[in-house]
């Protein structure tokens, strides 16, 4: 079997930027991807748009071209999607790593369809994944929604919108343009301050005349098919009728995966120990890149300030490779 310079896992903006970086250095490598071209890009809400302007966006100085002050996910799809055609990045998709284990100085990779040894691997799978649950009861209902695409199925209903963050004022703000009836239950005595800048006056201005309604300091206890219950900030309990529960509570990286892999988790915020000056995990030439490296703090690392982890990564490698060379 041949043995990869680098098996990358994740076909992300930061995987494929890792990719690009392996092979300007004439590197054997491989990205497997769980799903398709920057998958989680693919899985965001139809009509987002990025808090960062396209130059910051950009990898490997490849142009981000758009007209729109802000691109939106489409905007994304076809920026990556076009890099990884144009440098025919080497890509299997649809096969989603199962198991990392080290055999001396070589990695075994197994994955749904096949085996892959591997002397380097990159783990760059974001945080897109894994909801963050509420574990309450009544969570597992089909009324009730970790995923957020659009808001046309939500025409005329009862809605819950769980959170203040971005994800949650756009779910509540295109909801309620599309004839919903919106309550949002928020933990916290405000929406969140890193709600996109133009964005923030319109949610807060809605909730002032009534339109939106929104309960801070209070949080959902129970679902029910056609209610659900909360507790405000009084302590007291309501229940209010409710056809559907849009929970934009977060996600969470595959802790499990990770841990799996041999890598140390930190801390409460199960951080992933790897030396910042390389991006070299506890494990000898097993790396991070991207969100990934936050652990559940997934706001630390977004592509805009993880684009360099590709060209550290990279030059670890051929560091480690031409000290061998002269032993």
């Amino acid at each position: 079997m041949e043995i990869l310079d680098i098996l990358i896992i994740g076909a992300g903006p930061i995987g494929l930027n890792c990719a690009l970086e392996a092979k300007k250095n004439n590197l054997n490598y491989l990205i497997t991807e769980k799903g398709t071209i920057v998958n989680s890009l693919y899985n965001y809400p139809l009509y987002m748009k990025f808090f960062s302007t396209a130059d910051k966006l950009e990898i490997d100085e490849i142009p981000f071209i758009t007209t729109a002050p802000k691109p939106g996910r489409q905007d994304a799809l076809e920026y990556y999607q076009g890099i990884a055609r144009q440098k025919n990045v080497n890509i299997n998709l649809y096969e989603k790593v199962l198991k990392v284990s080290k055999n001396g100085e070589t990695f075994e990779v197994e994955t749904s369809k096949s085996k892959y040894l591997a002397k380097n691997v990159i783990i760059s799978t974001g945080f897109y994944d894994i909801p963050n649950l509420m574990n309450i009861p009544g969570e597992n209902l089909e009324k009730v929604k970790h995923y957020y695409t659009e808001p046309y199925p939500f025409a005329k209903q009862k809605i819950i919108v769980v959170g203040s963050s971005n994800s949650s004022v756009d779910a509540a703000l295109e909801t309620y343009r599309k004839g919903a009836e919106v309550t949002m239950i928020i933990r916290n005595s405000e929406i969140a301050p890193n709600v996109k800048y133009w964005v923030k006056p319109d949610i807060e201005n809605r909730i002032a005349e009534g339109n939106i309604i929104a309960h801070f300091n209070s949080e959902l206890i129970e679902i029910k098919a056609n209610s659900v219950i909360f507790k405000d900030e009084n302590g007291k309990i309501n229940e209010i009728e409710n056809d559907f529960v849009l929970a934009m509570t977060g996600y969470l990286p595959d802790f499990d995966f990770l841990k799996n892999s041999g890598i140390n988790l930190q801390g409460d915020c199960l951080k992933p120990f790897y030396n910042e000056e390389t991006m070299e995990t506890n494990v000898p030439n097993l790396y991070l890149a991207g969100v990934v490296c936050g652990g559940k703090d997934t706001h630390l690392w977004f592509i805009e300030n993880s684009r360099i982890h590709a060209e550290i990564i990279i030059k670890n490698i051929i560091s480690k490779n031409h000290h061998s060379r002269k032993i």
